[in-house]
């Protein structure tokens, strides 16, 4: 048997087509059928040929055969649309416990999302105090620097002026020793003198 246009074992919707219009060929034929049986009482009333009669019986009878093999197509493509729509209710049910699933997952994610960028603003913030203790740390060093440079300064200034006092202290050493060295000598001279003296003395007597 031909599959009816429109027929497709791919998906439920074909199956639903498919339905429809097997059921438009029916209707069709039933209504043909009619027809057929109001011919036959206008020609019993009437009187017709034999030939015209025997063709419209045929006509009948072919009529009757492919509508019963119509309504068979149309059993088991209500078969196979009840089971398309189980499948289509057993799919419906997986893609909500899926969908369930999904949601779960999903509020999990945003929820670890705004944990994460919780920690990443605290984060954020204790970087920024770090960086402001820093800031604030690195003006100090400054300052002592600063402070450092100028004692530096003071300390250079105080060695020169100690270098300049103890090269005068040198000097004025140097003068004491030599002064002293004079003096020192003088002292000898005058008391040689006083000793050569005090000898001729004694001959003079």
């Amino acid at each position: 048997m031909a599959t009816p246009v429109g027929w497709s074992q791919g998906g439920s919707g074909s199956v639903c087509l498919a339905f429809d219009q097997l059921r438009d060929v029916i209707e069709s034929q039933e209504e043909l059928i009619h027809q057929l049986r109001n011919v036959m009482i206008l020609q019993d009333e009437n009187f017709v040929s034999k030939e015209e009669f025997q063709a419209v019986e045929k006509k009948l009878v072919e009529e009757k055969a492919a509508h019963a093999k119509t309504k068979v197509l149309l059993a088991k493509e209500e078969e196979k649309l009840q089971f398309a729509l189980g499948e289509v209710e057993v799919l419906s049910k997986q893609l909500e416990k899926e969908k369930l699933a999904f949601e779960k997952a999903l509020s999990s994610v945003k929820s670890r999302a705004l944990q994460e960028s919780s920690k990443k603003d605290q984060l954020i913030t204790k970087c920024n105090e770090i960086e402001s203790h820093i800031i604030k740390q690195e003006d100090i060093l400054n300052g002592k620097e600063n402070e450092i440079k100028e004692l530096q300064q003071v300390i250079s200034q105080q060695k020169e002026i100690f270098r300049n006092h103890m090269s005068d202290f040198r000097i004025q050493k140097q003068q004491e020793s030599y002064m002293a060295q004079v003096l020192d000598q003088k002292h000898k001279k005058a008391s040689g003198t006083r000793q050569a003296r005090s000898r001729q003395r004694p001959r003079e007597k």
